[in-house]
């Protein structure tokens, strides 16, 4: 996830894609999310297992950044909300 100029980003983890995207966007939780306004969903993958899906996540979060700038460019070059394709789709 992102923030409205992308200068900040978020990695996670959920079993519940859409449910958590929703929870950033209206702020439940006190969080880095929340304090950082990380509201654009610009990135995800799915995986097989819970325990595959935590060793992407820090896999993903050791990177630099601007390794996660060219994964999240290369799924999604404009980094539009993805969040509608979910809500519509």
């Amino acid at each position: 996830m992102a923030n409205e100029t992308n200068t900040v980003t978020y990695t996670g983890v959920t079993n519940d894609l859409y449910r958590r995207v929703h929870e950033h966007k209206k702020k439940f939780v006190k969080s880095f999310t929340a304090k950082y306004n990380i509201t654009k969903l610009v990135y995800f993958e799915a995986g097989e297992g819970i325990d595959a899906c935590i060793s992407r996540e820090k896999q993903i979060k050791s990177r630099s950044r601007a390794d996660k700038v060219k994964l999240i460019g290369e799924m999604n070059p404009d980094w539009h909300d993805l969040y509608r394709d979910l809500v519509e789709g």
